[in-house]
């Protein structure tokens, strides 16, 4: 079972770019409609075939914006990876079934490619495994897996029955925002469980951040882009920055292009240091 749950989720993130796109404020008025599809799916012809959103997003309108996407989608190409998540609030056995079949009739889908517990919550980890592995023996599902869990959340979930089924982790990381990288990266990468970043751009304040920046302009790209493939520059984290813009997205769509110098992450080392110690799993 061990090799089996090794080869799926090493399958998981070869089968796509390392820069999918969230979706945390869309469809919620912040941009016109039709500026937050076009981008989406201006992200989808470049390549950027993970699109990752929530029940909690808009309270479901990002599913929905997602599921409006989905339907101007031409049947010909690659279906998207679609990724939501379920409130903890929800998951207990039947509530993961009932938030499931919400999401999914949003989404215009039939099933989930990646249902994600967005967060720790006061329901048993086994009872939401469970919810979990009964979607997926019924094709619901195609794997599943959490969000903000630190490393003993991981392996609190290693030892419930079917825990180790657990593909992805999606947590908060980006350059300014590394703690991860002290023990949940590795354990993560140990266990073959996939590591998702969201905010790998932070709050905004990367978009342009001087050294990023100054990096940038060696290259002809943005500090963004460089904040993005510095998150990706392992080849085994996934990167979801959101975007409700046709320019960003192609900008964003950059940095799989790009690969940074030794020299070049040496200087953003120096400017936010790797962690020396434990550190508690940054939130949003």
């Amino acid at each position: 079972m061990e090799i089996d749950h090794m080869h799926s989720a090493i399958s998981f993130l070869q089968g796509h770019a390392n820069l999918g796109m969230g979706s945390w404020h869309l469809g919620q008025g912040r941009r016109s409609r039709d500026e937050e599809k076009a981008a989406l799916l201006t992200g989808l012809q470049l390549g950027l075939s993970v699109i990752d959103t929530a029940e909690m997003y808009g309270d479901g309108l990002s599913e929905e914006l997602i599921g409006d996407v989905l339907r101007d989608w031409p049947p010909s190409r690659p279906r998207p990876f679609l990724v939501s998540k379920v409130l903890p609030m929800h998951a207990s056995r039947k509530g993961v079934v009932r938030a499931f079949e919400a999401s999914a009739h949003k989404l215009g889908v039939d099933c989930i490619d990646l249902y994600l517990l967005h967060w720790r919550g006061n329901m048993p980890l086994a009872e939401t495994v469970a919810a979990f592995e009964d979607l997926k023996t019924q094709g619901k599902i195609r794997h599943w897996g959490v969000s903000n869990f630190d490393t003993d959340d991981m392996q609190e979930l290693w030892q419930v029955p079917g825990g180790r089924n657990c593909v992805v982790n999606q947590v908060l990381y980006n350059v300014f925002s590394r703690g991860i990288e002290y023990d949940l990266l590795p354990w993560c990468q140990k266990n073959g469980v996939t590591v998702m970043a969201y905010c790998p751009l932070g709050h905004g304040e990367l978009i342009e951040h001087s050294l990023l920046a100054e990096i940038g302009d060696r290259h002809g790209v943005s500090a963004s882009v460089v904040a993005l493939a510095w998150a990706l520059r392992s080849g085994k984290v996934l990167a979801i920055p959101e975007s409700g813009s046709e320019d960003h997205i192609r900008d964003n769509a950059r940095a799989l292009q790009l690969k940074l110098g030794p020299e070049e992450l040496a200087l953003i080392d120096a400017a936010s240091p790797p962690p020396r110690f434990k550190q508690p799993l940054d939130i949003l």
